[in-house]
């Protein structure tokens, strides 16, 4: 696997890329007095110019309880068909932003808001990414199995991706 660092503008692309392809992340918060982290699985609703990642979410949850007192998060994003993976460490910003709620409310956020767009409960969770790591496959699952059994039969090293840090 090789190693390609990317900053700014193709970090961004890449963070972007990867953020749509895979959708759900494993998204963490760190609650107060507490051993270990608390993780929910989260659908991304955009991740905008600047590489912010943007969620909807209630302000009856854990999640939102932790981030009052902590706005440290972290989200793990994996996909094993393909083995494309991203783990991204950030900060926190919560809001009520009404125009948001307009521009990402669908019948699938429908579904968790039973009193719809003026649900009082409802937030915009804006993840401002701090540091980022990814590993990608250059091809698919199938693809990259062969490389690794050509590689073990024919002793040679072969490129089967490459992993780096996101620096936006």
């Amino acid at each position: 696997m090789s190693t390609e660092n990317l900053n700014n503008e193709d970090a961004i692309a890449k963070l972007r890329e990867l953020v749509n392809k895979i959708d759900v992340g494993m998204l963490c918060t760190y609650p107060a007095n507490e051993t270990y982290v608390h993780t929910v699985p989260m659908s991304r609703q955009e991740v905008d110019e600047q590489g912010n990642i943007w969620y909807l979410f209630s302000s009856e949850s854990e999640t939102y309880a932790n981030l009052k007192v902590n706005d440290k998060i972290s989200i793990l994003f994996s996909q094993v068909s393909d083995y494309n993976f991203l783990s991204l460490n950030g900060v926190a910003e919560v809001s009520q932003d009404k125009e948001r709620i307009e521009k990402y409310w669908s019948k699938f956020v429908e579904a968790w808001f039973e009193k719809g767009k003026e649900d009082p409960h409802i937030r915009i969770l804006k993840v401002k990414v701090k540091d980022a790591h990814y590993w990608d496959n250059k091809t698919n699952k199938l693809g990259t199995f062969l490389k690794l059994a050509a590689s073990v039969v024919s002793g040679q090293k072969l490129d089967i991706g490459r992993e780096g840090d996101l620096n936006v």
